[in-house]
């Protein structure tokens, strides 16, 4: 099975890749992100890597007693594109994460937990307790860049149910492990803590190289970013407190 491919270059976390995809609507969902920049890397999806991903949703399904469901070609070419821009931003100091982030007054916030624990509801909380200070930048898989000083967090295409976030990025300087308490809460936490955190949000590459050059782009994003655990209800105090924990007096000047 073969046909022509569409071919354009989208830049992300800002590095310009061309991509080949077999179905128009991919082209449309990078539509944010288009580049006339002259491509770094070059993504290709083939149809083993869509058969790929195929086999490990049958295979999340089975091991949640879920019935196999019949993915649609474009689908799993998305997700393969997914899996491939991942990869092979590695090598350009990029990582993927699972998380929502945010940007509060020009500043990038990352808040990560398992799926379900409340991350989305809690930037929500920011949004409603401090308007348009806060800016989404992705809500389900941002990336983050590695540069010398800094730590740069960018949106991607995939954005979540809401689509919340966009072609955007900010500083990163913190990022927050997310737990359901009755009683709001933070506390900063050091390296040793925080690594199995983060190494479990970081999209796992499938060759034993790359996941030691994302172990080592880990070990400098430790150096660089705040780590907080964050314990949380669903009420508005939630963010004001998670918010004062990370900026201090800064968030004092955003009428609640």
């Amino acid at each position: 099975m073969s046909w022509e491919k569409t071919v354009f270059v989208a830049e992300i976390a800002g590095v310009p890749v061309e991509i080949r995809a077999r179905f128009t609507v991919n082209k449309a969902f990078f539509s944010d992100w288009f580049s006339k920049k002259e491509p770094e890397l070059v993504i290709e999806p083939e149809w083993e890597d869509l058969d790929r991903i195929r086999v490990s949703f049958e295979k999340y399904a089975a091991e949640e007693g879920r019935k196999p469901t019949e993915y649609r070609h474009w689908f799993l070419e998305n997700n393969a594109i997914h899996d491939l821009l991942a990869e092979s931003l590695i090598s350009k100091n990029v990582l993927l994460m699972h998380g929502s982030a945010l940007s509060f007054g020009g500043k990038g916030c990352l808040f990560t937990a398992p799926s379900g624990t409340g991350k989305s509801t809690h930037t929500r909380l920011w949004r409603e307790a401090f308007g348009s200070r806060v800016t989404m930048i992705n809500d389900d898989k941002p990336m983050l860049r590695v540069e010398e000083n800094e730590v740069i967090c960018f949106g991607t295409p995939w954005n979540g149910k809401h689509h919340l976030g966009g072609n955007i990025s900010a500083p990163l300087c913190a990022i927050a492990s997310i737990e359901r308490s009755e009683e709001n809460r933070i506390e900063p936490i050091d390296r040793s803590r925080a690594f199995p955190i983060l190494l479990r949000q970081i999209y796992s590459p499938r060759s034993a190289e790359l996941m030691r050059r994302t172990i080592e782009l880990e070990q400098e994003i430790m150096k660089l970013v705040r780590f907080y655990r964050i314990g949380c209800n669903m009420a508005k105090e939630a963010a004001i407190v998670a918010c004062r924990g990370i900026f201090g007096e800064a968030s004092e000047t955003v009428q609640y």
